[in-house]
């Protein structure tokens, strides 16, 4: 395939958003000027430039709007929680096993997990660093290692995977040309892996600093925890103590026999096996509007008209705001993949190019040809995609290389989900500190830089190990 103006164009802009997102800079601007500039020389017209930006968003917006919706309808369901003060008793018990500054350690592990696998971290850290951090700080349990425990399990292990709401795999998938199904179980494994050494580092390493539960310096700083109090709807509900009671059972409940049913399925190949074509997330989204509404009629009864409708707009507003900016970038990896760049560039579909295949091919005959230096390059690509802060931006490209990468031995679903544990370990919220990691720190009253390089080495051990686990397993 002989390369042409537009090929270099593209791989020019690649090259400019990944320096980009070195500088710790928004890849929006250059991404949108990659579309017109590619566009417009492959087709010789500044016409169809302008016209490939609003078909290279309109195309991405198609293809990830399930995304969206998913995310809007299990952050509904968490407002609709906290109207009955049921998202507070789903931890309140956990209160309890904190006996101690290395039991604190764990627990809080093990709750910020899961309820940030439903939920994602994002909406679960002011539930976590707001009830259980205070109460980890006063078993001796220090504020420092409170914000590395929540950021590991939740900003690094559950979003990295993101394995439930399936925002990470989506779109790693769309770019690499595979079924979300592959890379999310594969991202699973990996993530299952990465955290586990992660979690085990951070103990081993700072264990020490972990103080007595009687130390008096435990009280003091668990006064200083920063505690934002949030608006809820006027109560309405006769009875909202036992219906926060009844939900905070129900919904857990509800949404763990969802996954446990599509996994029977997966395991006994029924119609509904496992998340192919998207199944899974719509039987989860399902799943999570009809918990919404259940929720919202039992504390608001006729009022639940109103309700609803808010606490998906609230929703809405969330999906769009974190994840508004990927839809410009996955328009810009979109163009450079012969699946999407017929309909973006306005040609027939059989003419269309594939921009980042070939050049990978072009350039392929330069690098070495070995597993090894190929998945270590990968999460390297992804690491350093996820150093804009964002974690998610990166997919796209991550994923559109896996295509372009993939040799015998490593196929693209393996390489994007290297790639998604690089980007979203970086930039989800555990090693650079002006990703989401501010807000953990800030709940916890830590340095974000400071957090940050407390989490960096076992982190950094964690993807290595899961990255040579991947080349062994897969």
């Amino acid at each position: 395939m002989e390369l042409t103006l537009a090929h270099w164009i593209y791989g020019l802009f690649t090259l400019l958003i990944l320096i980009t997102m070195l500088l710790r800079k928004g890849i929006v601007l250059p991404a949108l000027m990659g579309i017109f500039a590619v566009a417009a020389v492959f087709n010789k017209s500044l016409e169809e430039g302008f016209t490939a930006i609003f078909q290279a968003n309109l195309i991405a917006a198609k293809e990830l709007f399930s995304i969206f919706l998913i995310i809007t309808f299990m952050l509904a369901l968490l407002h609709a929680l906290k109207d009955l003060g049921a998202d507070e008793r789903l931890v309140m018990p956990f209160r309890k096993i904190m006996k101690n500054g290395h039991l604190s350690f764990f627990t809080l592990i093990a709750i910020t997990y899961p309820i940030s696998l439903f939920f994602w971290p994002t909406p679960a850290v002011p539930l976590i660093c707001t009830l259980l951090v205070p109460a980890a700080v006063r078993a001796g349990l220090p504020p420092m290692l409170a914000a590395a425990a929540v950021a590991i399990a939740g900003q690094g292990m559950a979003l990295s995977s993101d394995y439930i709401v399936q925002v990470a795999p989506a779109l790693s998938a769309k770019s690499a040309g595979v079924d979300t199904a592959s890379i999310a179980d594969k991202s699973l494994i990996l993530s299952l892996i990465t955290g586990c050494v992660a979690v085990l580092c951070a103990y081993f390493f700072y264990r020490k600093e972990i103080r007595s539960a009687d130390d008096p310096k435990n009280n003091v700083e668990a006064e200083q925890m920063v505690a934002v109090p949030e608006e809820k709807n006027q109560i309405y509900s006769k009875h909202p103590e036992f219906w926060s009671r009844i939900f905070s059972v129900i919904v857990p409940l509800g949404l763990t026999a969802a996954v446990l049913y599509m996994l029977c399925q997966k395991i006994n190949g029924g119609r509904m096996s496992g998340f192919e074509g998207g199944n899974g997330a719509a039987f989860i989204g399902g799943v999570a509007v009809m918990l919404l509404l259940l929720t919202t009629i039992s504390y608001g009864k006729l009022h639940a008209l109103d309700y609803v409708s808010q606490h998906l707009t609230e929703g809405f507003v969330f999906a769009f705001k974190s994840m508004g900016p990927v839809i410009p970038i996955a328009g810009f990896f979109f163009i450079g993949s012969s699946e999407f760049s017929a309909d973006i560039l306005g040609v027939a579909a059989g003419e269309s190019p594939a921009l980042l295949f070939d050049l990978v091919a072009a350039a392929q005959q330069y690098l070495p040809d070995h597993a090894i230096f190929t998945a270590f390059g990968m999460l390297l690509i992804g690491m350093i995609t996820g150093l804009d802060g964002s974690g998610f931006s990166g997919l796209p490209l991550t994923g559109a290389l896996a295509q372009s990468l993939q040799s015998g031995s490593l196929d693209a679903s393996v390489l994007a989900a290297i790639g998604q544990m690089g980007a979203v370990w970086t930039g989800g919220g555990t090693l650079v500190a002006w990703s989401s990691l501010i807000a953990i720190a800030g709940f916890c009253g830590v340095s974000s830089i400071e957090l940050a390089r407390k989490n960096f080495l076992p982190v950094i051990i964690g993807l290595l190990l899961s990255t040579k686990a991947a080349i062994l397993l897969f």
